[in-house]
């Protein structure tokens, strides 16, 4: 059986998709020869087999990652005890220093990895994360046993769909005096969920706990037909869903600043002067995002470890700032990150094309002679952006949505990344069609010294302005769940204590 399991888990799935990976390069017959091998000037591509190999393992890479990803966060908060102090903060700390060491391997991988692939052997290169993952695997199964383990419950998807089914059914009937009061009340005996208050937002959702008299009740108090009758604790978890969307949909934005500096910069990079000193080594263009990492890594510690308590002290929260609060300050550095970006891509171009050039870059243009340091400033203020606002939104997925849904907002947060990709592709698309024929000219050509990357940069600083301004309207409209102004009032009666459930306003 827990072979079974190893087999199948999906730290094995990645493990295998990465063996699968390796193989093609150690095994001659699973790659094409190289091209001075061929004696001719035309390269042979990959045959049916060896292409189909390498998608092989690259799909299940994509497998494993889409059951690790989502879930180790869910997983390694579950090891804290949300009820005491020192599990709170716990929590808190978790978010940041997951960050810290995911943010560290992957510089790891950015520099030691790649060095060797490029200059000792692919073979080895690949075959090091190969070996990692299997001790990861290791370590998981043999620390498996003292594990805090959250037994699944069913998915909460059919539960969602019930609450959104019923109120579409009961439309029609008049909303309820007092809803707190009168709707449905039903949480099943085994349910992780905490008992959530009643909130006034999103009302439609709460006819689907109006009793009617057609509805029937079991002698355990559940409904006879979820499909026609659902309580109030489920239609507030839908309504933490449908709170957290707007949220959401302003992270695909702010993930846009993201994307340019793992393109357009590195962009910047190759045509800009990369010389170390008066030597003659260049350093890698894509290297330069390890200036964002290593930001967000030396400032992560800094954060939790002297802005936290500092902060805690003088406002009195557990966090010291609030999650929204957090999430903020990172899409405000994300616009200045991009206004910072246009302004070293101006000084990039004009040196360019005013001052003598280090030769031309191979299918791009001539080299400025600018130094590529001077990106370090918008990678900066990119790493502490992430710091903030990517740590703040796993960390507000993973509160505020009901307990049986951890899963599904650690998934959000990777949905939201992949949405700025497609969003940039977007903004790239229109930006060629509508400067192609502009009198500035394409503003994103190959060479940029012939574009205006710095417009481009300038208008997501706009846009990234008019996010900022719906995040703030989101947020002062956003109720946390739980939050103390709308947990459960009780009242002492009889020297008995009885709760009535207070609604939020």
């Amino acid at each position: 059986m827990h072979l079974i399991v190893f087999f199948f888990c999906p730290f094995s799935v990645v493990m295998k998709g990465l063996l699968a990976i390796q193989l093609t390069a150690a095994i001659p017959e699973l790659h094409p020869h190289q091209c001075a091998a061929q004696g001719s000037g035309e390269c042979k591509g990959p045959t049916t087999g060896q292409l189909a190999f390498l998608l092989t393992g690259l799909g299940l890479m994509i497998v494993g990652a889409g059951g690790v990803r989502p879930c180790n966060l869910a997983f390694g908060v579950d090891q804290f005890n949300p009820k005491t102090e020192s599990g709170k903060r716990g929590i808190d700390s978790f978010f940041n220093w997951y960050f810290f060491t995911f943010t560290f391997a992957q510089m790891v991988s950015l520099t030691l990895i790649v060095y060797i692939q490029s200059n000792v052997s692919w073979a080895i290169g690949l075959g090091i994360p190969a070996i990692l993952m299997l001790i990861a695997c290791v370590v998981y199964f043999v620390g498996s046993k003292i594990y805090v383990k959250v037994k699944a419950t069913g998915s909460p998807m059919t539960s969602v769909a019930q609450v959104i089914v019923v109120a579409i059914k009961k439309r029609k009937l008049k909303p309820v005096e007092q809803p707190w009061l009168s709707l449905f009340k039903y949480i099943p005996p085994k349910s992780i969920n905490y008992k959530l208050p009643y909130t006034d937002q999103f009302r439609f959702l709460d006819k689907a706990a109006i009793v009617t008299p057609q509805d029937q009740i079991n002698p355990d108090g559940s409904p006879a037909d979820p499909w026609r009758l659902c309580s109030m604790q489920q239609a507030e978890e839908v309504k933490c869903l449908l709170r957290v969307l707007p949220i959401w949909a302003s992270q695909n934005i702010y993930g846009v600043t993201l994307v340019q500096l793992h393109t357009y910069a590195i962009f910047q990079a190759v045509q800009s002067d990369r010389r170390l000193g008066n030597s003659n080594f260049k350093v890698p263009a894509a290297t330069y995002v390890v200036f964002m990492m290593l930001s967000l890594t030396l400032f992560i510690p800094i954060y939790d470890r002297v802005v936290v308590p500092f902060l805690r002290r003088i406002r009195g929260k557990e966090g010291g700032i609030t999650i929204l609060q957090r999430i903020g300050i990172g899409i405000f550095l994300s616009v200045i990150t991009m206004f910072v970006s246009g302004i070293v891509e101006e000084h990039r171009r004009t040196i360019a094309l005013t001052k003598p050039t280090l030769g031309v870059a191979p299918r791009k243009g001539a080299i400025s002679s600018m130094s590529a340091f001077w990106l370090i400033p918008q990678f900066t203020f990119g790493g502490l952006a992430e710091a903030f606002a990517s740590i703040g939104l796993v960390e507000f997925y993973y509160k505020q949505f009901p307990e049986n849904m951890k899963s599904i907002g650690g998934s959000l947060f990777y949905c939201g990344l992949a949405g700025s990709s497609y969003l940039s592709s977007l903004l790239i698309l229109v930006v060629h069609r509508t400067t192609n024929q502009a009198a500035t000219g394409n503003w994103l050509p190959e060479d940029l010294n012939k574009g205006r990357l710095n417009y481009f940069y300038y208008m997501i600083a706009g846009l990234g302005v008019l996010n900022l301004g719906y995040f703030l309207l989101c947020s002062s409209w956003y109720k946390y769940k739980g939050n103390s102004d709308t947990l459960e009032l009780e009242l002492e009666v009889n020297g008995e204590k009885k709760q009535s459930d207070k609604p939020s306003v």
